[in-house]
């Protein structure tokens, strides 16, 4: 950093020693700036005569102004002040930049003095604080302020009693100003004194309050790039999952209406999910938690669907492909065809050798891509072939799904069977022209007969693999044309088996009415012979109708009306009587329908209540815990009776 040109550059007031040195050189006394340090300068008077004085604008000698090299140091002119004068140090160092090492030696020696610049320390870290040494003995704070002000603002200044003090600066830069004046000897005003002179060495210096700012705008630094690499993380992030709603009922009827719809199906059963896993399910909602769960269910068929939309286009895709990839081949054989029509000997002669080189190469990565796809094309066919054989396998010939499958897999071998054939026979082709064109022709060379044999030898291994395939192809389709048959033999055997069935469903309730219809007409009669025959109908029509649902009422005297409600009746007493202590009503449905489900808590408890002397009802406990347990007592019963 240098200082501003207006205040720390002055005209130089002593050109003796710049006009000596280059009066010894032949040299007119020309300064740095270009002009003319002594207008009466007579060349001749100079040390080395013969020489013709030199021109310092001269190009190579590089002494004129404009362009300086950056390694050419600022040059340092004295600084008036108002109190003091600085002088610069002696300028010896800039003619050993510009004139060699021997006239330095022989002709400066005795005029300049080598003062070697004053050493610094290493700069500290946010350093604005410089250490001031060589200053006169009356020198106050006013000359310092006045003389180290120009470098720029000061914040304070320590003087000590030893010619020495610390100035701290506004701005870190003003430091490298201030070093500028290191080397200068200053004078006050013009005074001779040696109290009022002195040689000025300014160097860093190292202070807390500069170390502590340093610190602070360290850390601010720091927070700011942790700032920024925090945001910069955060818009490298995934964005986070939104939050799920608390239940409430409202909540739960939006939610069950974003269900419904397909398009926020995912979110909401997102949301279900996290409220089934937090445990809202209790008895209020439960009736709400299983519509949703239901409305969820009704999207498998939804799904379902799409999945099989999407299979279907990837088969379309991979048929388009294998279509395509055929139509590649096929171009590729013809390729192949070209380069070996012009392998012949009719049209090879013409061809020069480089042609026939670039020809022949040509052909071998030709055919190599052909055999490339080629195997390509066959192994999609049999994954397709394997693909088939499975849903074979997996298929069931009992159900109208398998006979539709059936029917278009035997529509699909035959077209395979076609285009397999269709192959065949253009191979059978290829070869019998290959053989002709071979029988023709002379042989060419050895490495033409070798080719062609590979060819031939390629071509009926791949018709002994397609018969092979078309045979088995056939054979395949025989099994499926006989699988077909008898599943459709099954259908028509189940038809008959359910015609049959509505027959005698049909048949056994005729027989059920003429039955009833007896029944009633014997009741009329009244007489005793024929109550005993309507009991034993009544019996046998109980025992045949039993599945149906169809109880027959008895005469009003018992209280038993049929064999079923006897039956209860038994069951109940035995299971009464290892209960000595009774049971609930509950307690004997539970254990009857473990037999029968269609038994109700009612017609139990009407069947309890008809028999008094064979069942009793009695309250156990006390309050809260007050029950009805029906006991057994038919021996009681007897005993009274």
């Amino acid at each position: 950093m240098t200082m501003d040109s207006n205040s720390m550059t002055m005209p130089m007031s002593d050109p003796n020693p710049w006009a000596t040195a280059m009066n010894n050189l032949g040299m007119p006394p020309i300064g740095i700036t270009g002009q003319q340090l002594m207008p009466e300068f007579d060349p001749s008077l100079g040390m080395m005569a013969g020489i013709n004085p030199l021109n310092p604008m001269m190009p190579g000698l590089g002494m004129g102004p404009p362009p300086l090299s950056q390694d050419v140091p600022v040059i340092k002119e004295i600084i008036h002040c108002k109190s003091c004068t600085l002088f610069p140090p002696n300028p010896n160092f800039l003619l050993e930049k510009f004139l060699p090492g021997d006239f330095i030696q022989t002709s400066l020696t005795s005029h300049l003095q080598d003062l070697p610049p004053p050493a610094t320390r290493d700069r500290p870290p946010g350093c604005k604080t410089v250490f001031v040494g060589g200053l006169p003995e009356n020198a106050t704070e006013q000359l310092i302020m006045e003389v180290f002000g120009q470098c720029g603002d000061i914040t304070a200044i320590r003087k000590s009693k030893k010619n020495f003090c610390h100035i701290r600066f506004a701005e870190e830069f003003t430091v490298d100003k201030a070093l500028f004046l290191s080397g200068y000897r200053i004078r006050l005003g013009s005074s001779t004194d040696k109290k009022d002179t002195g040689r000025l060495h300014v160097d860093f210096a190292q202070a807390r309050d500069d170390l502590y700012e340093w610190e602070c705008r360290q850390r601010m630094f720091a927070r700011e790039e942790r700032h920024r690499r925090k945001i910069e993380e955060d818009l490298l992030r995934p964005p986070s999952p939104p939050p799920i709603v608390h239940y409430s009922e409202h909540e739960c009827s939006q939610l069950g209406d974003k269900i419904k719809d397909d398009g926020k199906f995912p979110e909401a059963v997102r949301v279900l999910l996290t409220w089934l896993e937090r445990g809202e399910v209790n008895r209020r909602n439960a009736n709400n938690f299983y519509s949703m769960i239901q409305s969820s269910n009704g999207h498998i068929r939804r799904l379902t669907g799409e999945k099989s939309q999407h299979e279907k286009e990837v088969e379309e895709a991979k048929e388009k492909f294998k279509t395509a990839l055929a139509g590649i081949v096929g171009q590729f054989e013809q390729i192949v065809s070209v380069f070996q029509a012009a392998s012949k000997q009719k049209a090879w002669d013409h061809f020069s050798k480089a042609q026939r080189k670039n020809l022949d190469m040509w052909r071998k990565q030709a055919e190599e891509i052909r055999n490339m796809h080629s195997e390509q094309l066959m192994g999609i066919r049999r994954e397709e072939e394997m693909e088939m054989s499975d849903d074979d396998m997996e298929d069931s010939p009992d159900s109208k799904d398998s006979e539709d499958s059936g029917v278009s897999q035997a529509e699909a071998l035959k077209e395979e069977n076609d285009s397999l054939r269709c192959q065949l026979d253009a191979y059978r082709n290829e070869v019998e022209l290959l053989k002709q064109e071979q029988g023709k022709n002379h042989p060419m060379s050895s490495e033409e007969d070798t080719t062609h044999s590979q060819q031939l030898s390629f071509l009926q291994q791949a018709l002994q693999g397609m018969q092979k395939q078309l045979l088995k192809m056939r054979d395949e389709l025989k099994l499926r044309e006989t699988e077909l048959e008898k599943s459709l033999e099954d259908k028509q055997q189940l038809n008959n088996q359910v015609q049959n069935l509505k027959e005698g469903l049909q048949n056994l309730q005729n027989t059920h009415a003429m039955e009833l219809e007896q029944l009633k007409q014997d009741d009329r009669g009244g007489e005793e012979s024929a109550n005993q025959t309507s009991e034993a109908t009544v019996s046998t029509v109980v025992s045949c109708s039993q599945e149906k649902d169809g109880p027959t009422e008895k005469s009003p005297q018992s209280p038993v009306h049929s064999e079923r409600e006897a039956l209860l009746v038994g069951i109940i007493s035995t299971f009464l009587h290892v209960h000595p202590f009774g049971a609930s009503i509950e307690y004997i449905c539970s254990y009857l329908q473990r037999l029968d489900t269609k038994i109700n808590t009612g017609e139990v408890e009407a069947l309890l209540s008809r028999l008094p002397c064979t069942f009793r009802q009695e309250l156990t406990g006390v309050g809260a815990s007050l029950e009805k347990r029906w006991n057994f007592c038919g021996f009681q019963g007897i005993k009274s009776t």
